[in-house]
């Protein structure tokens, strides 16, 4: 599996507590943060509920 680097480029303030769950389960904690998951479909499901708050790469 791929490996994703997923960073937190927004802030979470506008943000529903339910977005601010998702990105405390993946790790999360401030701006410029970054984490790295592997990519299942549980995180690419996560992904997609912050992705206007995070910025995903990947990594080899």
């Amino acid at each position: 599996m791929a490996i994703w680097k997923i960073t937190q480029v927004k802030s979470k303030n506008s943000a529903t507590k339910r977005q601010m769950g998702t990105l405390a389960s993946l790790g999360i904690l401030r701006i410029n943060h970054s984490v790295e998951r592997e990519d299942t479909p549980i995180v690419r499901g996560m992904v997609e509920k912050v992705r206007h708050l995070v910025n995903v790469e990947e990594v080899k």
